[in-house]
């Protein structure tokens, strides 16, 4: 998990992505956020909005869950986010926190292409502060209502974010929000209060 002063060159986030897609992921249940359950000695997440209603709003949940648009925008990217989100990509997560950039990195698990939801996991690797699955994915009802899920199992990896663990929950919760709401202004919905 390199730390940066200023965003990572293209070259050294590369590099840092060929020696990740070599290794295995971090925690033993890979897949566990498909499951409706907790798991035991993580914390377990579950945030969602409601978008709206109708196609339109369907079609935009899911074109910004391909694109990775649901990462809040200023403090958080991914690398290479031109590429949609398939089984066994991996990825580099940039995240932009106390003036520094870290780099993480996390492989797509799993993804979700069913006529009324569609989404992916993406589980840690080594290169990542923590040990975490998580899930991203748009769900319509019978009524046409879409709402947006962001399940996640997560625990400290490394001794900051043991020691730090209050801070990382914090920064945590501020993804959720911002990432509930940046699907928000996507959808192209009226404001709403958050169920998160």
């Amino acid at each position: 998990m390199p730390v940066y002063l200023t965003v990572p060159t293209p070259t050294r986030i590369e590099a840092f992505l060929r020696d990740e897609e070599k290794l295995s992921c971090t925690y033993e249940a890979v897949g566990i956020s498909r499951q409706d359950k907790s798991l035991p000695g993580f914390d377990n997440d579950h945030s969602h909005i409601t978008l709206g209603q109708g196609e339109l709003v369907w079609e935009r949940a899911c074109i910004a869950i391909r694109e990775w648009a649901h990462f809040p925008f200023g403090w958080t990217r991914i690398v290479p986010a031109e590429e949609e989100p398939r089984e066994g990509q991996t990825v580099a997560v940039l995240i932009h926190l106390f003036g520094l950039w870290w780099l993480n990195s996390a492989r797509v698990v799993y993804t979700i292409e069913e006529k009324n939801r569609f989404g992916f996991a993406y589980g840690t690797l080594p290169g990542h502060v923590e040990i975490v699955e998580e899930a991203f994915w748009g769900q319509r009802d019978a009524d046409g209502v879409v709402s947006y899920h962001i399940k996640a199992f997560s625990k400290p990896r490394m001794w900051l974010t043991k020691i730090g663990y209050p801070v990382v929950r914090m920064c945590q919760k501020r993804f959720v929000r911002h990432s509930m709401r940046q699907m928000h202004r996507i959808a192209g919905v009226e404001k709403q209060k958050l169920a998160v």
